[in-house]
């Protein structure tokens, strides 16, 4: 791993991560925790956005205030648990375009399947933030952004709520251009390809389906 991995160790997400991780959470709480610790990745992930002063007047003065440097946002979506922190993005970034990319996990190869795309027309233009609760077996993240570098993204950053240090080794041999934004790097994968200790399926939790 290098200083493209970032785990967010705010008190306020271990916390609500840890509400998350309970097998005892019900549906509602998790899809609501998944939204506001969203919020707060949201927060990391736009934190070197360009900034230029523009004059505004206050009630009291005029001032130049700092504002977003006209940088377009896309928030990619990796269908379906990708839509939990889509959310919350958006709570943020109401302006940013969305797309969504549909995979799924062959589980006898572990290999993405791809089922939808869609995609902004301008996205070579803008920051992508790919969004997918769980990065573990990487596959399917790094599918997602190699598909998206086709449609010529060039400026991409891939957002989850917790990684596998497997998911990140895949994703930073496939990308080592993306950088990684993640909750929590939790200890392995099982042989079933699920993180440990990790949170069970994500969507499956977020959507109360099994």
């Amino acid at each position: 791993m290098n200083e493209d991995v970032t785990e967010i160790r705010h008190p306020l997400v271990q916390h609500k991560l840890s509400l998350m991780r309970s097998k005892d959470t019900p549906t509602d709480n998790f899809r609501r925790l998944l939204r506001e610790i969203s919020q707060m990745l949201a927060y990391e992930v736009t934190r070197d956005l360009p900034i230029e002063l523009v004059k505004i007047e206050t009630p009291i003065t005029t001032i130049d205030a700092p504002t977003i440097s006209g940088k377009k946002l896309c928030v990619i979506s990796v269908l379906r648990a990708g839509n939990g922190i889509l959310d919350g993005m958006l709570d943020l970034l109401p302006n940013a375009r969305v797309g969504h990319i549909g995979l799924y996990r062959d589980p006898e190869t572990l290999e993405p399947v791809e089922y939808y795309f869609k995609v902004p027309e301008d996205i070579a233009e803008r920051l992508v933030i790919v969004v997918d609760p769980m990065l573990a077996t990487g596959n399917s993240a790094a599918a997602a952004i190699a598909r998206l570098k086709l449609r010529g993204a060039t400026s991409i950053k891939f957002v989850c709520l917790l990684a596998a240090p497997e998911g990140i080794k895949v994703m930073q041999a496939a990308h080592p251009d993306v950088a990684i934004i993640t909750a929590s790097i939790d200890q392995c994968l099982n042989e079933h390809g699920y993180i440990v200790p990790g949170l069970g399926d994500a969507g499956d939790r977020l959507f109360g389906t099994k």
